[in-house]
């Protein structure tokens, strides 16, 4: 098969578009044949070696953590009723890996059965983004008409949370960077789009939000933004600081934030218990089948173009959902 390897940690370039052995399911593990696969911001983090400190993942190996496709091999004690499905899964376990991959290995815990009115591609473009979606709103307990900020709100996940928050009857303003990003955040359905990139998006927040500020700012861009953001959060609010692509999560002033009683969630709050991901995962495919969310899947590219796919990323070129297509030819 045809797969990315990273062979030492580095700039988009060390993406490899390398042929390696196929891979062989252990017990309770199938293979899918894969035709989309999760292309993720952290998938970057990872690969500069500048999420070393988080992740435990270490040269060589195949990036990616989440694939859809067809199931084409079974591992000791599979049910043989699953060859043949169509499936989403996520690859590598906890910490990913392995998705970036003509054949995708995937534990059976972490599989799931598309349904067939659900297009594969749009399964995997919420696979990770809308069950971490979910999982965030779960632990933010939103309520109808609160006055709420997402940062980052053009990214993949970003689009289904303004999309989540609306159906919930919340107050929403969505931030990113461009005009373009701010069209595509007000047709996902926020009230309001500001654009980071004008020095006084702040001040229309404030205004946005009847000069009280949100009570809720779910941030998934981090750094000197994610900073600003809270500082525009009414007292008595909630952070959640779930987002790094500026480099770091936000730097919360823990004194500040107990001062000003607003608690702060981070990516510790965010792991699942024993069933968690398998119940969020079954979940975000009930609101994907019931037109409840629906992914922007804004580009893709082939898998041999998977350095590009990075490269347009870290440029911030990207709107929403990135995919990666085995299937279709590299440019």
């Amino acid at each position: 098969m045809h797969a990315i390897q990273v062979r030492s940690f580095g700039p988009p370039d060390v993406l490899e578009f390398r042929s390696l052995a196929d891979p062989v399911p252990g017990p309770g593990e199938i293979v899918v044949a894969t035709i989309a696969s999760d292309v993720l911001f952290v998938d970057t983090m990872i690969r500069s070696g500048r999420g070393a400190a988080f992740f435990p993942i270490r040269p060589p190996y195949v990036p990616g953590n989440g694939v859809g496709g067809e199931v084409v091999a079974l591992g000791e004690g599979i049910e043989r009723t699953w060859l043949g499905r169509r499936v989403v899964a996520h690859t590598g376990g906890p910490a990913g890996g392995r998705g970036y991959a003509e054949l995708a290995t995937a534990d059976i815990e972490y599989t799931l059965a598309v349904p067939p009115d659900v297009d594969l591609h749009d399964a995997t473009a919420v696979l990770h983004d809308g069950t971490t979606a979910l999982r965030i709103l779960e632990i933010c307990a939103v309520k109808p008409g609160e006055r709420t900020l997402v940062l980052g709100a053009a990214g993949g996940m970003g689009i289904l949370l303004v999309q989540l928050l609306a159906a919930q009857g919340a107050f929403v303003v969505g931030a990113a960077r461009g005009p373009a990003k701010r069209e595509v955040i007000l047709e996902a359905g926020a009230d309001a789009a500001v654009d980071y990139g004008s020095s006084d998006w702040g001040t229309a927040v404030l205004e946005m939000t009847d000069g009280e500020g949100p009570t809720l700012v779910l941030d998934g861009v981090g750094g000197s933004l994610g900073e600003a953001a809270f500082k525009l959060l009414a007292d008595g609010g909630r952070f959640s600081a779930h987002g790094a692509p500026s480099g770091s999560f936000t730097p919360v002033d823990a004194a500040a934030a107990s001062r000003r009683h607003i608690t702060v969630y981070t990516m510790g709050d965010l792991q699942h218990g024993p069933g968690d991901r398998a119940r969020l995962m079954a979940a975000v495919l009930r609101e994907l089948s019931k037109g409840r969310i629906t992914p922007l899947i804004g580009q893709t590219f082939s898998l041999a173009d998977a350095a590009k796919a990075h490269l347009a990323m870290e440029a911030r070129e990207t709107i929403a959902k990135t995919l990666l297509l085995p299937d279709e030819r590299p440019s």
